[in-house]
């Protein structure tokens, strides 16, 4: 095996639950599926097929012989029809009626559609565990005063909770939009060769009210409530387009969520979870790399950019279909879904164990502070009868020394001691002090919190009880 190319996705980043999902083997036990649903449904509304051949087929659903329908893949280069004939010759009673009236995309598309819904579901519950456990950790860190940034730089106080407020909102968005997307979604249904029903119309001898409890019938038993009301051959790949569509909004969040941690943890103020032997630099044994938060970002790049394959393959479908679609679809959908399961994986881990280092936090502040209190400290002088426009002046002239002090010659900031060695603001060290407390900068940082947990959050939590509080254990 390591003579040959293997999928990173599969040996070092997906989920054994997602990679089941996309497996040969609930593919096509789907494709049996659908024929046996076919069959029940062709018999009930009057076709000659006997109980003996559906539960035939019902028998063999799930022992598909790989390698014999590869074999004949191999002659009749048709993927579709190499497994009617490896079924028909596990079912040798029900081979006549197998696939009857059906055109590939009966089994394939619906198929997709199934896969698709299934890895969706899985996606929204992960999703959902992530939304809770940050919601924790802003709980948690919701009163720690932390330096915003504009611009990357320094802006006005928030707190550290209030910041993963931000993240976690563009997740619920996610998570709303998945809501949407799976209650929209629908079966392609029995729709024949051009989507037109010719051949089913033709089976039941015209009888049009026969084809359309089919199409509705088949559907129910496959777990839809409703067929598309339309098709050519495929379904149209716009469902592929919306589908990567939502799966990039999902790797959108993660890569910025990531990239805020890893500044932060350039300036050591948190940190992604880091075991007791692992390793941050083959040459450089002191450092911390933030390598979880890294294989986010860089499994999201891919995730984005593989959104426009669907794309560019529903504009350029001609008419009913091409067959164009069919290698893109393989890759693409299959491994947007594995490589979104792989980033909310490590995504969990990482919200696990986020360390936050309040005293590197507080040093940060208080550094800057000075500048952020300047207006407080104007409004106190003139409360002592300074004239406001001639303090803000010195407080400007001052504020530009200080910055000098700083950033030229290396020192600490010292605005204060220039302010309170100035007659013009009759402020003591102490008056000053009382002006520097963090939390009176922090505006309603830990009521939004608050707010946006018990609004955004705690319908989500409770949709998906059963699943919160799962540890993810990574593959590397």
């Amino acid at each position: 095996m390591y003579e040959f190319f293997q999928n990173p996705l599969i040996e070092r980043y997906s989920s054994e639950e997602m990679l089941k999902i996309f497996s040969p083997k609930n593919k096509f036990s789907n494709w049996r599926k659908l024929w046996v649903a076919l069959a029940e449904c062709e018999k009930e509304l009057g076709l000659n097929i006997t109980d003996v051949q559906i539960n035939e087929l019902k028998s063999h659903i799930y022992d598909i012989d790989f390698e014999r329908a590869a074999q004949i893949e191999k002659d009749v280069r048709h993927d579709v029809m190499a497994h009617v004939l490896t079924y028909g010759e596990q079912c040798p009673q029900a081979k006549p009626i197998i696939h009857l009236g059906a055109t590939s995309a009966y089994v394939g598309d619906n198929t997709d559609l199934i896969v698709m819904r299934e890895g969706l579901v899985l996606v929204k519950e992960k999703l959902a565990i992530l939304i809770d456990k940050l919601s924790m950790f802003a709980d948690s860190t919701k009163h720690i005063p932390t330096l915003g940034y504009t611009h990357f730089q320094p802006a006005q106080l928030t707190t550290v909770g209030k910041r993963a407020t931000l993240w976690l909102m563009d997740l619920v968005m996610d998570y709303e939009d998945l809501e949407v997307l799976l209650s929209q979604f629908k079966m392609r249904g029995v729709k024949g060769t051009t989507g037109t029903q010719a051949s089913f119309l033709s089976l039941f001898d015209g009888n049009h009210d026969k084809v359309v409890k089919l199409d509705k019938m088949v559907a129910e038993k496959m777990g839809f409530e409703a067929s598309l009301t339309v098709t050519g051959q495929t379904y149209t790949r716009k469902i592929d387009a919306k589908v990567l569509g939502v799966l990039n909004g999902i790797a959108i969040s993660l890569h910025k969520m990531t990239n805020d941690l890893r500044m932060l943890q350039s300036i050591k103020e948190i940190e992604e979870p880091f075991e007791s032997k692992q390793i941050g630099s083959s040459a450089m044994a002191y450092k911390r790399n933030p390598m979880r938060s890294e294989r986010i970002s860089s499994l999201c790049k891919y995730v984005m950019s593989l959104s426009t394959s669907p794309q560019l393959v529903a504009a350029t479908q001609w008419f009913e279909r091409t067959l164009d679609d069919s290698a893109n679809k393989r890759l693409a959908i299959s491994e947007g879904f594995l490589a979104i399961d792989a980033c909310l994986d490590i995504a969990n881990n990482v919200s696990s164990g986020l360390v936050v280092y309040e005293r590197v936090i507080e040093k940060h502040v208080m550094a800057e502070l000075p500048f952020m209190a300047t207006e407080n400290i104007i409004m106190e002088a003139v409360k002592k009868g300074g004239d406001r426009q001639e303090l803000h002046e010195a407080i400007r002239v001052h504020s530009m020394e200080a910055g000098k002090q700083v950033k030229i010659e290396g020192k600490e900031n010292d605005l204060l001691d220039r302010i309170v060695n100035d007659p013009i603001f009759n402020l003591t060290k102490d008056d000053v002090k009382l002006l520097l407390n963090p939390k009176d900068y922090i505006g309603r940082s830990p009521e939004q919190v608050d707010n946006f947990i018990q609004v955004e959050v705690t319908p989500i939590r409770n949709k998906h009880l059963k699943a919160l509080g799962k540890e993810v254990s990574l593959k590397v």
